[in-house]
């Protein structure tokens, strides 16, 4: 499956490591949310293969004939930054729960492509994988299959059957045929580096590192700040608008239902200041410009809901969104849901409502 972005580069996603781009300079890793982070584990791939390479082909489009021949690179061959990450999620695989992401697939190419990643591989999470030693990891599937030149983790990494190869583990394996291992330093959102701590645990929230569990935790509580500053970027929801039951309009605010992806992470039930992007259809539309609105997740108690939903109302704005794509930024969580007496005194909290909203949004600006 090949992505195109909207001037042209690309990503190329492979689901099996017999489709993957070779040579590889690898990051490896989960990577859901494509957070700070992960961008510093990506980071080092995408240096090397930028001052060592020219592009072989005499482009910028990805050439999927140059698969595996030799084990190491020669002279004339591009070398791909390549980010590698398992799918199913391994949580997913040992619990038979599904999981939802903070960046689904989609989400998560359109990150890789902002970092001029080259190349995504969903590699298959399967028995035969988990029953692997580290060193038959690093033999089999890096040295063999994606013909790795260079290879980038997070300090915390581990891998193998039960998890018993650490990052230095790695180092050492991966030595022995001479593929160089980056360990990046865990770090805090403040830049602060932490103590080697292999696959342990943090004693508490200041000494822990930027990581999913902690970006999924923010949300959870509308800790919409934190979550950001986690992410770099504004956490977003992504999704098609749908017809829903109307109800706004019949109180003077009419609003966007959402649909999400299934395994897109929900975050805390209440009400948002966003801002929001109408998707173009088109590979060489222009970029988006911002609405700023007011959005809602939740069941609507005051009307007797029955299901979740995410609508969203924009400010200063009239249109026909239905089958459009929005993006909507969260900015800051602004309360839980509730139950109103009434519909006008449900209208009378939508005003207000939108009034901080708006504030939010205005002092946001001028930051």
């Amino acid at each position: 499956m090949l992505n195109l972005s909207q001037n042209g580069c690309s990503v190329w996603v492979a689901s099996s490591t017999e489709l993957v781009l070779t040579p590889t300079a690898v990051a490896l890793g989960k990577f859901d949310g494509v957070h700070l982070g992960h961008q510093r584990v990506i980071q080092p791939v995408l240096q090397s293969t930028r001052s060592a390479q020219t592009w072989g082909n005499g482009g910028n489009t990805l050439d999927p004939s140059n698969q595996a021949g030799n084990l190491s690179a020669t002279p004339q061959e591009r070398i791909y930054s390549t980010v590698l990450t398992f799918r199913p999620h391994p949580q997913e695989f040992f619990t038979g729960q599904p999981r939802t992401w903070l960046t689904p697939l989609d989400e998560k190419v359109q990150q890789l492509r902002s970092l001029g990643v080259d190349q995504l591989v969903l590699l298959p999470f399967d028995k035969e994988l988990t029953a692997l030693s580290p060193e038959e990891f690093v033999e089999k599937i890096l040295v063999q299959q994606l013909r790795c030149q260079q290879i980038s983790v997070g300090q915390d990494f581990c891998f193998g059957k039960q998890r018993r190869g650490t990052a230095k583990d790695l180092q050492l394996i991966a030595a022995k045929y001479q593929i160089p291992v980056t360990i990046v330093p865990l770090q805090t959102s403040d830049g602060k580096f932490l103590k080697d701590n292999g696959c342990g645990s943090f004693e508490s929230l200041e000494d822990a590192p930027i990581s999913t569990s902690l970006i999924r935790q923010a949300l959870e509580t509308g800790d919409i700040k934190n979550a950001n500053r986690f992410l770099g970027r504004p956490y977003t929801l992504i999704g098609v608008v749908i017809e829903g039951e109307q109800l706004g309009r019949t109180i003077g605010f009419p609003t966007a239902n959402l649909e999400l992806p299934k395994d897109k992470f929900v975050p805390r039930q209440g009400v948002y200041a966003v801002r929001v992007k109408i998707l173009g259809e088109k590979a060489d539309a222009p970029a988006p410009s911002a609405i700023l609105g007011v959005m809602n997740i939740g069941n609507r108690p005051t009307v007797n809901g029955t299901y979740s939903s995410v609508e969203v109302h924009l400010f200063d704005w009239s249109g026909d969104l239905y089958g459009k794509e929005l993006a909507v930024q969260l900015v800051e969580f602004l309360r839980p849901e509730q139950k109103f007496p009434s519909l006008e005194a449900l209208k009378t909290q939508i005003h207000q409502d939108s009034t901080v909203a708006r504030q939010v949004l205005s002092r946001e600006n001028s930051e």
